[in-house]
């Protein structure tokens, strides 16, 4: 368990912190309080980060936050004054998606600029999973299945991180929203052409959302953001799932394969053998699963399965709480979460080095 920085050295109650998600819908940040639950002020840049040939932009990053940041710290001096002073921020947690493999910069240069900046005293960079976990679960060891466009499981037990899939829509997201769109929409396309395993339904909204079905290919090959438009067929195959039996069977596997990735995961209590079933929390968090019962339904059968023991929960909170979460026990001496070179990195007070660091297993555990 790590315990960093030591608790005597830890801020006090009223220290503001500052917790921020970043991904592709832009920059949410949150303030908060070390003592106090929740957030004080939110606020949105709309902008996405963007990300260049040397990973995610640093610079880009700070032309949005700082001036968020400023415009937080002001509106809570203004609402609160002489309760603690105008710009102290104790700590500061980021999570990004892209952080594990294009974060460098961002690890080489934000410590520095936001201790010049904000005089940051402590600082987390933090892959968008470790983010929503600790929003989905807190400090506990647990497992999230993080579900949108794609599908990521990661869990801990306090350790070390097990990570199962993520890996893109070429290579993995299996379950999620552009692998549902994309069974969907394969579906349709053999129901068109007549062949075994064709969806009437389907082919119906296929022609309803986007047009006739032979001009589907020219629609979406050309696209950069092909995931997204896949994703975005996925409610249409819940809508269906209720009365065609071949959209019902695209969720079921949907579920399988999100199961999986949650066992793989899954701390198991210490003593317990693989064989019989493993348990802990499993936590629910993201779009894909406002999808509601098509899809949740057959998952929490397959998590029953696999998982006989778990405890299955929609997430407390989302990524931003989990920023603040991670803020806030960072700044109060209390980080129980394991750090990890690229995926809860906690460089040393003004400095850039790594403190304390462990591994991430990309396999699922036998025993």
């Amino acid at each position: 368990m790590t315990r960093f920085p030591a608790a005597a050295d830890a801020a006090g109650p009223g220290a503001y912190v500052l917790g921020v998600d970043s991904g592709g819908s832009g920059l949410r940040v949150a303030l908060g309080r070390v003592a106090l639950p929740g957030p004080l002020a939110t606020t949105l840049c709309a902008e996405p980060v963007r990300t260049g040939p040397g990973g995610i932009d640093a610079g880009h990053l700070l032309d949005q936050l700082l001036p968020a940041a400023r415009e937080l710290l002001d509106r809570a001096s203004t609402a609160a004054p002489g309760d603690a002073p105008t710009g102290e921020v104790a700590a500061l947690a980021i999570g990004a998606a892209g952080m594990a493999t294009l974060g460098d910069r961002l690890r080489s240069e934000l410590p520095g600029a936001l201790a010049d900046a904000l005089g940051v005293r402590r600082l987390a960079l933090a892959a968008d999973a470790v983010t929503a976990y600790a929003g989905a679960v807190g400090q506990r060891p647990g497992a999230v299945v993080a579900g949108g466009t794609g599908m990521i499981a990661l869990g801990t037990d306090l350790t070390e991180w097990h990570r199962a899939d993520g890996w893109g829509h070429l290579l993995g997201d299996s379950g999620g929203g552009a692998w549902i769109g994309r069974a969907g929409l394969d579906a349709a396309m053999r129901a068109h052409d007549g062949r075994r395993g064709g969806s009437p339904a389907l082919l119906d909204r296929v022609r309803a959302v986007f047009g006739p079905a032979e001009a589907l290919p020219g629609l979406l090959y050309p696209r950069s953001d092909r995931p997204a438009v896949l994703a975005s067929f996925a409610p249409e195959v819940a809508a269906c799932a209720g009365v065609d039996p071949v959209a019902a069977g695209i969720l079921r596997q949907a579920a399988g394969h999100i199961a999986e990735a949650a066992a793989a995961v899954c701390p198991r209590p210490a003593g317990t053998e693989a064989e019989d079933g493993e348990g802990g929390e499993v936590a629910l968090t993201g779009g894909l699963f406002k999808m509601g019962e098509p899809l949740i339904a057959p998952l929490r059968e397959e998590l029953a399965r696999l998982l006989p023991r778990a405890r299955v929960a929609s997430a407390a909170g989302d990524p931003l709480t989990g920023a603040l979460r991670i803020s806030r026990a960072l700044a109060a001496g209390d980080l129980r979460l394991p750090l990890h070179p690229t995926m809860l990195f906690v460089p040393q007070e003004h400095g850039s080095g790594q403190r304390v660091g462990t591994t991430v297993r990309d396999e699922p555990r036998t025993g």
